[in-house]
């Protein structure tokens, strides 16, 4: 069993600096237009060389209504036949993707984000899928991992049903608060009844997961609601919770403007709020997987956890990462060998480009050896809490104290402080560092100090 988190609120105050997610490193900060369609195309047929498994994700990008607190790419629009001509350039590039790649490279994960997917008629998802099964080779076993993001608002009994028999096994389900008084502020209202009437369904259908969202930081939200919000989703009893700090930056997200800020929480009451969500889900059964991710202990998530076989991407905390990352749609970002790129960010660059027979790559980043042998520490400490110095040396034929000979001071304040434990074997990330692992992240982060912190969210 892992061990549990030891709450230190003097060391979170002082640790809770702005600073990247690290769904990659280097992170998205360091893309540049630089890298572009001829670089995927290398690393496309590389992939195709080494015959590695594929993980697709598809981006969605329409909603019915606007969510006040939402930092996604996203088209808010009534106006359902939008979504048509999208999906004529998402099958576009569906294409001009496939055929640089291996029939017989498998696709061992899939998910659909947003967005809201489910925005798509029921023939449109018949199509999406369709389009996805005749270009890559998509598992007919039950046995991938094949996930969609759910608004419950948009989904009923017969979405479920069809969601199912496309070969979707995981669901994640936005709710976030369950508070009215809340929901009106962030501009989205949904029922406990809405939300357990689609997990009922997709228990009833033999999902194999469900995950439901939830944020902590909302304009009206106290800690004694929300303690009331994670009673009632602990009795939903989904298989894994995400619990997101909401940041509120409306300097660069134009809806969160219409959130007052008056009417947002102290610091010491989401403080507060993340204190007791932990004891909460805690007393529960759940384990703290990392980076605001709870599991149950059978879910695979902590399995692999548990095996020291979990890794982290671009779609968060993944079993199965030893795939090359396909990002298809508006904004989507691949991850294939070491190259990262992004598809262009506005609807009509990328549909213009498709619409020319073009990819519409429009940044990116190729790692470096240095940034592999930092991405492959950090990945150990947000993943497994430990590095061990032996496994890096000889992945990289590197000294790792020598290495890292400038960083050692640091690390030091680090081990002083009780985050960490630092010996001549490796670094073990201590109870009262597990909320912190990004701030020891950060320490081996080459790029962190040259990087506007304003890019980022704080931790907490």
């Amino acid at each position: 069993m892992l061990d549990a988190i030891r709450w230190d609120t003097d060391l979170l105050q002082r640790y809770d600096l702005a600073g990247p997610r690290y769904t990659s490193y280097p992170a998205t900060a360091q893309f540049s237009s630089q890298v572009g369609t001829f670089d995927l195309l290398h690393a496309l047929r590389d992939s195709r060389k080494a015959v590695r498994p594929l993980s697709l994700y598809v981006h969605v990008p329409f909603c019915a209504n606007i969510c006040y607190y939402c930092a996604c790419n996203k088209v808010i629009t009534k106006d359902r036949g939008r979504a048509q001509a999208y999906l004529q350039h998402l099958e576009q590039e569906i294409q001009l993707i496939a055929c640089h790649l291996a029939p017989h490279q498998q696709v061992r994960q899939l998910h659909l984000g947003g967005g809201t997917p489910t925005f798509l008629s029921h023939d449109e998802l018949r199509q999406l899928m369709a389009r996805l099964r005749q270009h890559f080779n998509l598992l007919d076993d039950d046995s991938g991992d094949y996930s969609i993001e759910i608004d419950p608002r948009e989904a009923d009994w017969a979405t479920m049903g069809l969601l199912r028999e496309l070969g979707f096994n995981r669901v994640s389900i936005g709710v976030q608060d369950l508070d009215p008084d809340v929901q009106r502020a962030v501009n989205r209202l949904q029922s406990l009844e809405e939300t357990r009437a689609v997990i009922d369904a997709a228990r009833t259908l033999q999902f194999r997961s469900i995950n439901i969202d939830l944020i902590y930081g909302l304009p009206k939200q106290t800690p004694e609601h929300f303690i009331h919000t994670l009673d009632e989703v602990i009795s939903l009893q989904p298989d894994r919770l995400s619990l997101f700090n909401y940041a509120h930056l409306p300097e660069r997200f134009i809806p969160q403007r219409r959130i007052n800020s008056d009417e947002l929480p102290a610091p010491a009451d989401k403080l507060s709020m993340l204190h007791n969500t932990i004891e909460q889900l805690g007393a529960a059964g759940y384990q703290y997987i990392g980076m605001d991710h709870f599991a149950l202990p059978d879910d695979e998530l902590a399995i692999a956890q548990e095996e020291f076989r979990l890794q982290r991407n671009f779609q968060g905390y993944v079993t199965r990462a030893d795939c090359d990352l396909i990002g298809l749609g508006v904004s989507a970002i691949s991850q294939i060998g070491d190259l990262y790129c992004q598809n262009s960010s506005d609807l009509n660059h990328y549909q213009s480009a498709l619409a020319g027979a073009q990819l519409a790559t429009s940044r990116g980043l190729l790692c470096t050896a240095d940034d592999r042998v930092r991405r492959a520490v950090m990945e150990q400490l947000l993943c497994h809490l430990r590095v061990d110095f032996e496994t890096i040396e000889q992945a990289f034929t590197i000294d790792f104290r020598g290495y890292f000979a400038e960083l050692w001071p640091q690390l030091q304040v680090l081990a002083s402080d009780g985050l960490i434990e630092l010996d001549t074997q490796g670094i073990a990330v201590l109870p009262a560092g597990r909320l912190l692992v990004r701030s020891v992240c950060g320490v081996f982060d080459a790029y962190l100090e040259q990087q506007n912190r304003r890019c980022f969210s704080p931790m907490i």
